[in-house]
């Protein structure tokens, strides 16, 4: 998977002024991390539409799913319990304020990595 730079842009807007935010290439994406945990991220599937990748917690996933146009992310065949995708296109910008503030109730929880 390669990851879709205006997804990117509207992520890395999303998140100016959290502490200790930092980008990083994995799981065939581009993520974004605050404190060294990852928050989520951009990334296009296979089928070419790109996405945006919400890292919700296993805790918060059935609230994630009863989100409009959230699906369960699967990677390499295999489900990712506690992480989301949704198609860009349908991920406005009060969406994507409202998917991160249910990262940030996950994310924002755990300790600090080193």
């Amino acid at each position: 998977m390669a990851y879709d730079e205006y997804v990117a842009d509207r992520f890395r807007q999303a998140v100016i002024g959290l502490p200790d935010v930092s980008e990083k290439k994995m799981m065939g994406a581009l993520c974004f991390l605050l404190a060294g945990n990852m928050l989520g991220g951009a990334f296009r599937a296979k089928d070419g539409v790109p996405h945006f990748l919400f890292r919700v917690g296993k805790d918060n996933e059935a609230e994630a799913l009863s989100r409009p146009n959230a699906e369960i992310m699967i990677n390499g065949g295999r489900r990712m319990g506690g992480f989301i995708i949704v198609a860009e296109e349908m991920c406005d910008d009060e969406a994507l304020a409202g998917w991160l503030q249910l990262v940030l109730s996950f994310v924002g929880s755990l300790p600090p990595k080193a």
